[in-house]
């Protein structure tokens, strides 16, 4: 780098002949000039990304971006509530469900233990016929009619049993209609005497529990042959 010349009072007498120009000085004034040209677009930026910033703030101000912001927060408020809610319901709903098995498993063990007692009950009751049936068979009659007249009584005992529990026999006899819904035809016959499709024999009495059907009767109907049917022309009963 070259030193600049030092700046010294000049005589006005002298003549000394003029140096040639520096061409350094030129080179200097042509990088000042760029220089300063860089200086006015620094300035040209920095004005410009003023204005920028500016017209950004603006901008933020005129949609409302301090406003999103606080919807954003209130969002994550609510966000944060709901979340609580449904941890709050997801623990309702896991008490509800063990409150639920515990409820089951307490019905399931009353149903149980009032069966228990019920078929208890019923025991109870049919224990006693049972002790006259045995002291029946042990005893010593002189006659058939004896032992009939014996077995007869824990037969009606037996009967009052089941009436007590709600135990009702079906009133089914010999000639009544068949009816399907309580009664099972276990085979036909043939009886003069009787009418198509009436009963002819019952062979198991059915019975009634209250208004439930606890077995139907089961029973033998009869079947007229086809040559005892009336003749559908002349509405006579064929021969």
């Amino acid at each position: 780098m070259k030193e600049s010349p030092s700046h010294k009072p000049v005589d006005p007498t002298e003549s000394e002949p003029m140096p040639d120009a520096d061409p350094t000085l030129e080179l200097d004034a042509d990088a000042f000039e760029e220089m300063e040209d860089l200086q006015a677009l620094a300035d040209e930026v920095a004005e410009s990304t003023a204005q920028t910033a500016a017209e950004y703030q603006a901008e933020q101000e005129e949609t409302g971006a301090e406003p999103q912001e606080e919807d954003l927060t209130k969002a994550r408020d609510r966000i944060a509530e709901l979340e609580q809610l449904a941890a709050e319901h997801k623990d309702k709903h896991h008490r509800l469900l063990a409150d639920f098995a515990n409820h089951r498993n307490r019905v399931a063990r009353e149903t149980q233990m009032a069966v228990t007692l019920a078929e208890k009950k019923l025991l109870l009751e049919l224990l006693p016929a049972v002790d006259n049936l045995e002291r029946c068979l042990s005893s010593k009659y002189n006659s058939i009619e004896d032992f009939h007249a014996g077995a007869s009584l824990i037969h009606k005992q037996l009967l009052e049993v089941l009436r007590k529990t709600g135990v009702e026999a079906l009133d089914v006899k010999v000639g009544d209609p068949f009816d399907a819904q309580h009664a099972e035809a276990l085979t036909t016959t043939c009886a003069p005497g009787l009418p198509d499709g009436a009963v002819a024999a019952v062979y198991e009495r059915g019975y009634m529990l209250k208004e439930l059907l606890l077995r139907p009767a089961r029973v033998v109907v009869n079947h007229r042959p086809n040559d005892l049917e009336p003749s559908a022309e002349s509405g006579e009963t064929l021969q």
